[in-house]
């Protein structure tokens, strides 16, 4: 399954959640923002939003620092 992530093109195994493809990533959930297809996904929903052939997926990260 094909998949554009953070503008570059990925090929995942089979359709998967997004806290699984965070998982996959080794991202923890608790600092990200997610966008699957324009949309914001709320982090309650992570386990339950599943991301499909061809689907754009945004996974933007809270940095700290001062």
């Amino acid at each position: 399954m094909d998949i554009t992530l953070n503008g570059e093109a990925k090929s995942l195994h089979a359709s998967v959640s997004i806290q699984q493809l965070l998982d996959q990533l080794s991202i923890p959930s608790g600092r990200v923002a997610c966008e699957v297809n324009l949309k914001i996904i709320k982090r309650a929903n992570y386990p339950t939003t599943f991301i499909n052939e061809g689907d754009t997926v945004e996974i933007i990260q809270a940095i700290g620092g001062g």
